[in-house]
Parts: C-alpha cells; sequence; structure tokens
C-alpha cells in the first residue's frame, strides 16, 4: 500500500515562504515522477508543479512559475515544494500525488495572510 504524507504547511503572511515535503512510504519515488496540485475553497484542484523521477526536469503551473522550486532528495524518498513569494491568492490545501494514479495525500493546508 502506498502512501504519500504531505508536510509543512501553515499561516504566513503575504510575502513570505513554506516549504513542503511530501514523504512516502517505500522508495515508490525512485520509478515515477511527483506532482503538487492545489484545491483552493470553491475551487477546482489545480495543478502546481511536477518533477520527473531522475529529478532533472521539471514543469510548473504559470500563477507559481518564478516563484515555486519542487525538487527531490537523494534517496528517493521525499519530494519538496520550496513557496517563496506567497500571496493570499496561494491560499489553498496542497497535496502530492504520482500522475496518473489514484494515490494522493492527505493534503496540507497553507494560508497566506494579506
Amino acid at each position: 500500500q502506498v502512501q504519500l504524507v504531505e508536510s509543512g504547511g501553515g499561516l504566513v503572511q503575504a510575502g513570505g515562504s513554506l516549504r513542503l515535503s511530501c514523504a512516502a512510504s517505500g522508495r515508490i519515488f525512485t520509478y515515477y515522477p511527483v506532482a503538487w496540485f492545489r484545491q483552493a475553497p470553491g475551487k477546482e484542484r489545480e495543478f502546481v508543479a511536477t518533477i520527473n523521477r531522475n529529478g532533472d526536469s521539471t514543469n510548473y503551473a504559470d500563477s507559481v512559475k518564478g516563484r515555486f522550486t519542487v525538487s527531490r532528495d537523494s534517496g528517493n524518498t521525499t519530494v519538496y515544494l520550496q513557496m517563496n513569494s506567497l500571496q493570499p491568492e496561494d491560499t489553498a490545501i496542497y497535496y502530492c500525488t504520482i500522475p496518473g494514479s489514484s494515490y494522493w495525500g492527505q493534503g496540507t493546508q497553507v494560508t497566506v495572510s494579506s
């Protein structure tokens, strides 16, 4: 059973930073890309960023490009989302997932105050 666990969310002022983590059971990240999505209140879940299994290719939503950075550790057990210059519109629950699978974490809340 694959488990993904996000952590690192919290309350931050506009302009601040947070780093989210997504930890996986076993070393499943060795074999698959990982993506981050977010869902704001009253809105649909949207794509944020993805990283390939080698960690040498990333892709970002236009809304976060230049502010967010996705990376993975060398042991391929954790994927990170470094979020800088946070804005109130970044407020959402952030989820990690293995694209195309049914594996999603429980989410971590990010709240950015103005």
